[in-house]
């Protein structure tokens, strides 16, 4: 055993054509060089693990690219470590893992990770829904797009949060705070993020669930000033209440859809906002109304102004609606000598909270309930949602025409 000098190293030889020969330092004990096939001088630290009691050789680095000196004060550090009990080389792979880590985090920024739960996860759901998740998520944490995901903090979200609804935009900030949990729930249950900051925070004061149930006399006001418009926001209007599905969805419905006696409604899964396949049961006084709609040569949408897109504006049609309902209630008025009463703000959406309810008054189950609404029915959470395959078709059936029965009835056209 000699005392390193460049000179010794470089004229060390190899034995005997003999792979990863070792040769220690008589100045640093435990320091070594590593002489490969090729000529290579890799300085090593050798020392005895101090649970196994195994002999451990580290590389510390090649001779040429480090000195000697260096490699003896990395030896020495490497064997105080062993001294004090450490295992310096599951120390190295602890810091090489953490070095890793840091890396992924900063390359899964808040944009990456959005960008990647909209195709990953959002692909087989409603595009409408995909892309107003991603566009409020962009649109309200613009400023922390590229910071990584991992660093976001619940501080700065509720910053974020706390402007939208110092900004009056009570709702906005309710619906951002659902998406971005949603988004931060997936990548935390692929272990792409440790925790999720939007996770327990409270919905923004003021943006409650809308509760909005129409009563039987608007049910029938509405029923009676859709008769006074034509295709296809009369229909529109129409078969939306009678089967009780979303606006889109109806907009959306194409004859390839319907059965041939028009009885079943089959939603394919790109146009439900859960992406599943629907079926709708289409009750009596629906099938009527689709019966006498006119057709448009060349296009399978029921509900197309244009032969080539489905309806929209709805705003100016639910206008459309309104405007009747207040002439209605002016001419009513008028005859009774009193003041025409105030009409009370309502919703497409509301069709379909007034129906399970009132479907809940007939006696209806709330799985019945769900199912027609295609919710995933709170009591059937769980191992129930694996297990529980049946449709409940019959019921549904049962459910959409006593649902049509109670808003057809006498008062409800006004006979």
């Amino acid at each position: 055993m000699q005392k390193f000098t460049d000179h010794l190293l470089h004229s060390l030889p190899i034995e005997d054509g003999r792979r990863g020969h070792l040769v220690f330092d008589a100045a640093c004990p435990g320091l070594g060089v590593r002489i490969g096939v090729r000529g290579t001088r890799m300085f090593v630290v050798q020392w005895r693990d101090p649970v196994t009691r195994q002999k451990v050789r580290q590389p510390i680095g090649v001779w040429g690219n480090i000195t000697i000196k260096k490699a003896r004060e990395a030896a020495r550090g490497v064997l105080g470590d062993v001294a004090k009990g450490l295992n310096p080389k599951a120390e190295l792979q602890r810091q090489r893992l953490e070095a890793e880590r840091k890396r992924r985090d900063a390359a899964l920024t808040l944009e990456v990770l959005v960008d990647e739960w909209a195709v990953l996860h959002l692909a087989s759901c409603r595009k409408r829904y995909r892309t107003e998740a991603v566009r409020a998520i962009r649109r309200a944490f613009s400023n922390l797009l590229k910071r990584p995901a991992a660093e976001i903090t619940r501080t700065s979200v509720l910053d974020v949060l706390d402007t939208l609804v110092r900004g009056g935009k009570l709702a906005m900030a309710a619906r951002t705070l659902a998406y971005a949990r949603a988004a931060f729930r997936w990548a935390q249950r692929r272990g792409m993020v440790a925790a999720n900051p939007f996770e327990g925070l409270p919905v923004p004061r003021g943006a409650r669930a809308r509760e909005r149930v129409l009563s039987d006399a608007e049910l029938s006001e509405i029923w009676v000033a859709t008769s006074k418009l034509g295709y296809p926001w009369g229909p529109f209007f129409r078969i939306a209440l009678l089967t009780l599905q979303r606006r889109e969805e109806v907009a959306g419905m194409r004859w390839p859809e319907l059965s041939s006696d028009l009885a079943l409604w089959t939603l394919p899964g790109e146009r439900m906002k859960n992406g599943k396949t629907h079926t709708v049961h289409v009750p009596e006084p629906a099938r009527a109304i689709l019966r006498q709609m006119p057709r448009i040569e060349g296009c399978d949408l029921v509900f197309s102004t244009t032969g080539r897109t489905p309806v929209s504006g709805f705003s100016k049609a639910k206008a459309a609606v309104d405007a009747a309902i207040y002439q209605a209630r002016a001419e009513a008025a008028a005859l009774l000598g009193r003041r025409r009463e105030k009409l009370a703000n309502w919703r497409m959406h509301d069709f379909r909270r007034t129906g399970v309810s009132t479907l809940a008054r007939l006696g209806f189950d709330s799985i019945v309930a769900d199912k027609i609404l295609a919710h995933q029915p709170a009591r059937l959470l769980g191992v129930a949602a694996v297990y529980q395959l049946y449709d409940f078709a019959r019921e549904r059936t049962a459910a959409l025409e006593a649902w049509a029965a109670y808003l057809l009835k006498d008062e409800f056209n006004n006979k």
